[in-house]
């Protein structure tokens, strides 16, 4: 059976494919009894969705499961989930998300716990120095992945 640490190596490799095909770094790994179910990356970028995060993909790679499988399983996904990924995984039942760093997005894992899941952060600085990277090159994609606002441009006071 791998260690929530293997499991997150697989996500983080999830991760770097986002990333070599022009997508935000986030990846995930659906694992129940130590079977791997599914394996997925944020494809927003590259499918044009508004729906594949890392987690949502993951789930989706897995297919249809009965709810028995889901609450024996874990999540785990290199960022902080997001109000709907935390929204998947609450729907599904699944009992436990570890994830990867929190400290560039700080997601919805108190609603998380307070649903009884058991949250796992690993705090990887290299799931943080990925993000960080992305974050710098991308800041108006990653908004848009997160649904911030983008930053209005600078203006130079004219006198």
């Amino acid at each position: 059976m791998q260690t929530d640490v293997e499991n997150m190596d697989l996500a983080i490799g999830q991760a770097r494919r986002s990333l070599a095909e022009g997508g935000i770094p986030i990846g995930a790994v659906l694992v129940a009894d130590g079977e791997i179910l599914g394996v997925g990356h944020n494809r927003r970028v590259q499918e044009g969705s508004v729906v594949l995060h890392g987690e949502t993909d993951a789930l989706e790679a897995a297919g249809r499961l009965p709810a028995s499988i889901y609450a024996r399983s874990t999540m785990v996904t290199t960022l902080s989930p997001c109000q709907m990924c935390t929204g998947a995984v609450l729907l599904y039942g699944i009992p436990k998300v570890v994830v990867g760093e929190n400290r560039t997005y700080m997601g919805a894992e108190d609603l998380l716990r307070d649903h009884g899941v058991e949250v796992v952060v690993l705090d990887s600085d290299e799931c943080v120095q990925m993000m960080q990277a992305f974050i710098a090159d991308n800041p108006s994609l990653w908004n848009e992945d997160i649904g911030e606002p983008d930053l209005p441009p600078s203006y130079e006071q004219v006198e």
